[in-house]
């Protein structure tokens, strides 16, 4: 970790796998640690595939709020204050909506757009897990026909969901043309889920871009992550890597430490050995 890690200003942690346990809950020496951390000053984010909606609860129950805390969500498409005010907002249109309903016809599977305000699909079938998705995070599905969306339509991430079978997921994947990985940042965030955002837009470049503006130099940044929509996270050789023990290989060999999994306190651990 080096001398930097004393000099802590800003601890980035994804939210599934990572600050939350398999219950889907920060479990607690987790959250004492980051509340220390936030009470020494540390600056504590939420780095999410998720809109903010879906963040709120663990930003209240971390004691984080207002023009002065930040979430970087949508995989980094938009960073918002928790007064809900967009500082950075990465948009795709109705040219990438086209695209992206191309690559749905390559397999039997959901696909919607997410916005700030909700969520988007033209698929009049939704398998659980897109229904559990908007549910988790507290959104709005919008079911509408092609010919209903209109030529101004703005979105900030898609998701390609399993409607029964996993499979048509992975065959999906095994399909995506070159083209699409040119113009976009693909990444397969669970092993039912693959999830869309513009090429510039990951959580590494908003985490960037916050520190930026907050005046922290990015050897002052630790992240914490375990899935593949981390990973621009960790490729940044600047940032403090932690890896939690459950992390995928490819995060665990870009990390600096890696630490016990999510559901045995990786992060306070993690905190307590380098940061309080």
């Amino acid at each position: 970790m080096g001398e930097n890690s004393l000099a802590i200003k800003l601890i980035a942690v994804d939210l599934d796998g990572t600050l939350l346990n398999s219950n889907n809950q920060i479990s607690p020496e987790t959250e004492k640690a980051l509340r220390q951390a936030s009470s020494q000053g540390i600056l504590v984010v939420l780095a999410t595939g998720r809109p903010l909606s879906g963040a709120m609860t663990f930003n209240r129950q971390l004691g984080l709020a207002g023009q002065k805390q930040y979430n970087i969500v949508f995989n980094g498409a938009v960073i918002q204050d928790l007064a809900g005010n967009v500082l950075m907002n990465q948009e795709m249109n109705y040219h990438d909506f086209s695209n992206l309903r191309r690559l749905q016809r390559l397999a039997k599977v959901n696909l919607h757009f997410e916005t700030p305000e909700c969520f988007w699909t033209c698929d009049r079938d939704l398998g659980a897990n897109l229904a559990i998705n908007a549910a988790v995070n507290n959104e709005l599905v919008k079911v509408r026909k092609p010919e209903e969306i209109t030529q101004d339509f703005t979105f900030n991430k898609v998701g390609f969901s399993v409607i029964k079978e996993e499979q048509e997921v992975d065959k999906l994947w095994q399909n995506i043309p070159e083209w699409a990985f040119a113009k976009y940042d693909i990444v397969r965030s669970f092993s039912s889920v693959i999830e869309v955002n513009l090429k510039d837009a990951s959580k590494g470049n908003a985490l960037i871009q916050l520190a930026d503006r907050l005046k922290l130099d990015q050897q002052q940044v630790m992240v914490f992550g375990d899935q593949g929509n981390d990973i621009s996270m960790f490729a940044n050789p600047n940032f403090q890597k932690i890896a939690m023990g459950n992390a995928i290989e490819e995060i665990k060999q870009e990390a600096d430490y890696v630490t016990a999994d999510n559901d045995s306190e990786g992060i306070a651990k993690a905190l307590k050995k380098f940061v309080l």
